[in-house]
């Protein structure tokens, strides 16, 4: 009798480990699957930042450090391979572009071109799919980072190698940006 007991809580605990270690899996391959997500329309960004970037060349010649500076940024989002990387290159990428919106600010001629404006909301669509992307991230990530943190799958979690993971934040220029109140002009 006592070895069926035994072996009956061996068997469970065997079974609750594989439960708590399957959620970790699912929760994890949920957070991979998100940023797949994210990478589709950060993609689509990229391939419109060099249309942008040549549209506003033709404006704005002498502004070639900011377009460089756009470019670069571009570029290293583009290169970036592990997540982290990618959320890194892309908080400067966004840091480039706000720059890049100051910069326009000075040329009234290049806001009513036509080939601009649809640039530039093709852009802004496409700022919007990845906002709503990366709250997906975010909540994704949140989820896994509290199954992997919080007690008794945090057990399961140390013993099989899952680590908390970062979120996909603004930055903090893009932070500073919020603060500030919008201008708008007549």
């Amino acid at each position: 009798m006592t070895i069926l007991i035994v072996v009956g809580i061996i068997v469970l605990l065997g079974i609750i480990f594989a439960s708590m270690y399957n959620s970790l899996v699912r929760l994890r391959n949920n957070r991979e699957n998100a940023f797949a997500d994210i990478d589709v329309q950060l993609k689509q960004r990229h391939d419109l930042i060099p249309q942008l970037v040549d549209t506003v060349k033709g404006y704005a010649a002498h502004e070639k450090e900011t377009l460089d500076r756009v470019i670069q940024a571009r570029n290293g989002a583009v290169n970036a391979k592990t997540i982290d990387d990618k959320i890194a290159a892309e908080n400067q990428l966004s840091s480039a572009l706000a720059g890049l919106k100051i910069t326009l600010e000075a040329y009234p001629d290049l806001k009513a071109n036509q080939n601009f404006l649809q640039l530039q909301e093709e852009i802004s669509d496409v700022e919007n799919k990845l906002a709503a992307v990366r709250r997906y991230f975010n909540s994704a990530t949140k989820e896994y980072n509290n199954a992997v943190q919080t007690f008794p799958s945090n057990i399961i979690a140390g013993m099989t190698g899952f680590q908390r993971e970062i979120m996909f934040d603004l930055g903090k220029n893009e932070r500073a940006n919020l603060e500030q109140a919008p201008k708008i002009n007549f």
